[in-house]
């Protein structure tokens, strides 16, 4: 994946608050989820591990959601 100017200004404090609202909203919980305090300066948020029945549930709420914009 390149990394756009754009994407480089986005804050991973406010995505992950953002992923964990929107996951809240279907009832569904990463219990990991976070920034990566491990490499600050690529902004990455860490999604963790979760059990399979999460990762089905997660699966159909993307396929039966609208396309990301």
């Amino acid at each position: 994946m390149v990394k756009t100017r754009e994407s480089q200004d986005i804050d991973p404090f406010t995505a992950m608050e953002s992923l964990r609202s929107a996951l809240d909203q279907v009832g569904i919980v990463l219990p990991s989820l976070g920034v990566d305090a491990g490499s600050p300066t690529l902004g990455l948020v860490e999604l963790g591990r979760v059990h399979a029945e999460v990762a089905l549930r997660l699966a159909h709420t993307l396929q039966r959601g609208a396309p990301a914009a």
